[in-house]
């Protein structure tokens, strides 16, 4: 598959960039979409939800009344789950979410998310460019000369630029990631994925 290549100015260079099939082009599987993206979301968990139970509550010990006699069912502390104020039964603790993934299966998830990516048309290139300073301005200049204002985008970047970054962070409809470190969620969640041409090779090296 082959893709125009564009200037950040929206100019056509006159180059083509082919992407490669083992990526771009794959059988996609959804069962490992759903995967990776579960573990996504999961590891985004903080996990610190904490109840107390009988033993953390704070009150007196005492035996509240006598064992027998009373007509009702003896009690032993004011701190037991049966009563207002008690501790909580079996209540939430502290856990982590996250859960084991194979590289390979993350991979594939990958693949797939590209592979339907390119299959919507929903894959530009532009040529490799730098902000002279971090300007919001421009990021959305870029977006707009490239018929992408509307819509969720997602920019690829080979490796870190500062200014294009700072640029890009305010805005709400639009992402910036690396090119090692795109994620499946990432991928799906853009109605429109923008890769820097150097990153396209960064992205074939990675997942093959």
């Amino acid at each position: 598959m082959e893709l125009v290549v564009k200037k950040y100015t929206g100019e056509d260079t006159g180059r083509k960039v082919s992407l490669s099939d083992a990526v771009f082009a794959i059988e996609p599987n959804d069962h490992a979409i759903y995967l990776d993206v579960k573990q996504f979301l999961a590891n985004q968990r903080q996990g610190t939800h904490k109840s107390k139970e009988r033993n953390e509550v704070s009150g007196s010990t005492r035996k509240i009344k006598k064992q027998k006699g009373t007509g009702t069912a003896r009690a032993g502390s004011i701190k037991s789950p049966v009563f207002v104020g008690g501790g909580r039964i079996f209540g939430p603790r502290p856990r982590t979410y996250g859960f084991k993934l194979n590289k390979k299966v993350k991979a594939l998830a990958r693949k797939s998310a590209l592979t339907y990516k390119a299959k919507g048309e929903s894959i530009s290139v532009i040529e490799d460019f730098t902000f002279s300073a971090p300007k919001t301005k421009d990021f959305i200049k870029m977006l707009e000369v490239l018929a992408l204002a509307d819509k969720k985008t997602l920019v690829v970047l080979p490796a870190v630029d500062k200014n294009i970054v700072l640029s890009g962070r305010n805005l709400e409809r639009s992402k910036v990631a690396l090119a090692a470190d795109v994620t499946t969620y990432d991928l799906l969640h853009a109605d429109h994925v923008v890769f820097v041409e150097s990153s396209i090779q960064t992205v074939e090296n990675t997942l093959n």
